[in-house]
C-alpha cells in the first residue's frame, strides 16, 4: 500500500553509522587539540657544567680519544633576537710557584722529628739515654739506619763544642744536618722538554706513572695535568689501567675540568702498552708538550705484572725516550715503601718520587730514606686532599717545617 513504511535497507544502515562515527571523530579531536604553537620543541637537558662529565657515555677502541666539549652551546630563549651563546667553563688551577707557600703550613705537621729532637739538644750535658732517644726519634721518623747513624755522630760532635743551652745554635746545627741529608743540590725538576724521535721530528715528552695499589696514582696524574696546564703546557692523558673502568673514567673527569682530553680503551682488560703507544702518537698528531700515562696499580711481589710494566716503557719509547718515570709512594707507609721503591727502580728506571699523603704523618724521614737508597730525587709531595694540593718538593721549606 502507498504510505506504507517498511525495514530500512541494509546499505542506507551502513552508510549512516559510517558517517555518524566520521562526525563524532571529527568532533573528539577538535574538542582534544593542544592550545598553543604546534611546533614547540621539547625541553633539551641542561648541558653538564665540566667538560668530560661521567654522565656522558664512555667509549672508543684502544686508543679512542675522549675530547673535553668546549664548543658553544646555543639555546632559544623566549622573546629574545639571537640566540643565546653558552660555553662551558674551565677551572682555572693554581701555577706550581705558589703552592709550596700555601701548604706548607700542613706539613708542619710533620714537626714532630725535628721538635723532639730540639728539645732533647737544649737539655745542655746529654747523657747516652738521651742520645738513644735522639736514635729512636729519626728511627721512628723512617730517616733509616744510615742516615740516622750519620746524623747522630755529626750532632756528638757539634754538642761538644757548641753552646747546646743555646736553642737557636741546636736548631741551627740540626737544620743544616738534615738539610744535607735532604739533598738541596739533587735536580727536582720535572723534565717536559721536546724529545727529537727516530724520524727525526719533535715528539712530546712522555711520563709514566707507575706504584702500588692504594697510593693515589690516578689522582696524581689529575693533579700533575693540572699544575703543567697552569703552568702553561699542551697536555694529553692515556688510561693505560684497562683493568679498572673506574681509572679511565676518573681521569676523564680529572682532565675535562681543565681542558685535557684522555686516550682510553673501551675494553676491559685491553693491552696497556697498546694504550699507553696510542697515546704517544696522538700526542705527536694534536700537537701536546707533555702526555702523562696512568698504569694499574700493582704489587712488586708479582714479576709478570712489573715485567709488564718494562713492556709498556718499551713500548711508550718506541718513537722517542720516555722522559720521565715517577713512582708514587704513599709517605704513611715509612719504611714498607722502601721494598716498593727497590723493585720498582728495578723494573723501570725510575726517574723521580712522588711522597703522597706527607701531611698529617710524623713520617717524614721517608723523604731521607728513598732517595739515599734509590739515589733518585723526590720530586713532588701530596700535601692534602684538593685539586691543587700537590706542589714542587722544597727541600729547605721542606727542613723548615720539621723544625717549626
Amino acid at each position: 500500500m502507498i504510505g506504507q513504511t517498511g525495514p530500512m535497507p541494509i546499505e542506507l544502515t551502513i552508510v549512516l553509522i559510517v558517517l555518524g562515527v566520521l562526525l563524532v571523530g571529527g568532533l573528539l579531536f577538535v574538542a582534544l587539540r593542544p592550545r598553543g604553537d604546534s611546533n614547540a620543541r621539547l625541553p633539551q637537558r641542561e648541558a653538564s657544567p665540566y667538560p668530560g662529565d661521567l654522565g656522558a657515555e664512555a667509549g672508543g677502541g684502544v686508543g679512542t680519544l675522549e675530547r673535553p666539549v668546549d664548543e658553544p652551546v646555543e639555546t632559544d630563549e623566549p622573546g629574545s633576537a639571537e640566540p643565546a651563546v653558552t660555553t662551558p667553563t674551565l677551572e682555572r688551577p693554581e701555577a706550581s710557584a705558589t703552592r709550596w707557600q700555601r701548604l706548607r703550613a700542613r706539613l708542619a705537621r710533620s714537626g714532630a722529628i725535628g721538635n723532639a729532637i730540639l728539645a732533647i739538644l737544649s737539655k745542655g750535658s746529654l747523657t747516652e739515654a738521651d742520645w738513644e732517644e735522639i736514635e729512636e726519634t729519626l728511627l721512628m721518623a723512617d730517616v733509616g739506619l744510615e742516615p740516622t747513624t750519620a746524623l747522630l755522630d755529626t750532632l756528638r760532635t757539634e754538642a761538644k763544642v757548641a753552646d747546646t743551652s743555646d736553642p737557636e745554635v741546636i736548631r741551627g746545627v740540626l737544620r743544616r744536618e738534615l738539610l744535607a741529608l735532604v739533598g738541596p743540590d739533587m735536580d727536582r725538576g720535572l723534565d717536559v722538554s721536546p724529545v727529537v724521535g727516530d724520524d727525526g721530528e719533535k715528539h712530546p715528552a712522555s711520563i709514566l706513572v707507575v706504584g702500588v695499589n692504594g697510593t693515589g696514582k690516578t689522582t696524581t696524574v689529575g693533579k700533575m695535568a693540572r699544575m703543567l696546564v697552569a703552568d702553561g703546557h699542551q697536555v694529553l692523558l692515556g688510561a693505560a689501567d684497562t683493568f679498572r673502568a673506574a681509572a679511565a673514567d676518573q681521569l676523564e673527569t680529572w682532565g675535562g675540568r681543565v681542558g685535557v682530553p684522555v686516550v682510553r680503551s673501551d675494553r676491559e682488560g685491553a693491552d696497556p702498552a697498546s694504550v699507553a703507544f696510542e697515546t704517544v702518537k696522538e700526542g705527536a698528531a694534536s700537537g701536546a708538550d707533555v702526555v702523562i700515562v696512568d698504569t694499574a696499580g700493582r704489587l712488586q711481589t708479582k714479576s709478570n705484572l712489573m715485567e709488564e710494566l718494562g713492556k709498556i716503557k718499551r713500548v711508550m719509547g718506541r718513537g722517542a725516550p720516555v722522559r720521565e718515570v715517577l713512582l708514587v709512594l704513599d709517605a704513611t707507609t715509612g719504611q714498607n715503601g722502601m721494598r716498593q721503591a727497590q723493585v720498582f727502580s728495578e723494573a723501570v728506571d725510575i726517574t723521580g718520587i712522588v711522597l703522597t699523603k706527607l701531611d698529617g704523618t710524623a713520617k717524614g724521614g721517608i723523604v731521607i730514606a728513598v732517595q739515599k737508597e734509590l739515589g733518585v730525587p723526590v720530586k713532588f709531595v701530596g700535601l692534602g686532599e684538593g685539586a691543587d694540593d700537590l706542589a714542587p718538593f722544597d727541600p729547605a721549606g721542606f727542613v723548615d717545617a720539621l723544625l717549626s
